[in-house]
């Protein structure tokens, strides 16, 4: 898949991850839309910024009508805490929304990919955190499911594991971290390559091969 020329749609693009997947896919030479809750704190001028909140059908049909011409889908928005529900309603539902709205359209603009961030919670539970990786283990499921129903019209479909990411999510959290560099620069190496699966660090990893174990 070519990157340069593509046009992306990153939700969640305002901070952390999706502020570095929106900078590096406009630095590959790709159109970005920037998708926040607020666009105005979205300060890129090398993307577009695009008022979008994933748990609302209505915000998310008007981004389909402003960004139609998408190619590549980021599903980036994330929350950990402290409501079970908004996790689930984020974390789940929200890739739902997107993808059930823009299938059509990635279909129509040749296929495309989609890519799922999703943890190393979606294949292990931790305590801290059950519903997080309640809702990261419904989307990994998600995922399966879309990549299968998507496959005739010729969508590649990403899952995006990592342990710990250095961001504000896990600011407080006293262990070893990847960069969001890191992890961005290995899902455009994914896409261009055409895989359908990023382990972005040796806690996912291990954690994949447990389960296959």
């Amino acid at each position: 898949m070519k990157i340069d020329g593509a046009t992306v749609l990153v939700t969640g693009a305002n901070r952390g991850l999706g502020r570095e997947f929106a900078r590096q896919f406009a630095r590959h030479g790709a159109s970005v839309c920037a998708g926040a809750r607020d666009p105005l704190s979205i300060t890129d001028p090398l993307v577009k910024p695009i008022q979008l909140d994933v748990t609302s059908q209505e915000s998310v049909e008007i981004a389909v009508r402003e960004a139609g011409d998408v190619s590549i889908l980021i599903n980036n928005a994330g929350v950990l805490g402290p409501d079970p529900r908004t996790e689930m309603d984020v974390n789940y539902f929200g890739p739902l929304r997107m993808i059930d709205a823009f299938a059509p359209v990635l279909a129509r603009n040749g296929g495309g990919a989609i890519v799922n961030v999703l943890s190393v919670l979606s294949f292990v539970g931790w305590p801290r955190a059950s519903g997080y990786a309640a809702s990261k283990a419904a989307a990994w499921s998600l995922t399966k499911s879309t990549r299968q129903a998507l496959a005739s019209q010729g969508t590649l479909v990403v899952a995006v594991h990592a342990g710990f990411i250095d961001t504000d999510m896990a600011a407080d959290v006293d262990a070893p971290k990847i960069t969001p560099e890191s992890v961005v620069a290995q899902v455009i190496e994914a896409l261009v390559l055409g895989r359908d699966e990023v382990l972005a660090d040796e806690t996912s990893r291990a954690a994949k091969a447990g389960l296959v174990a």
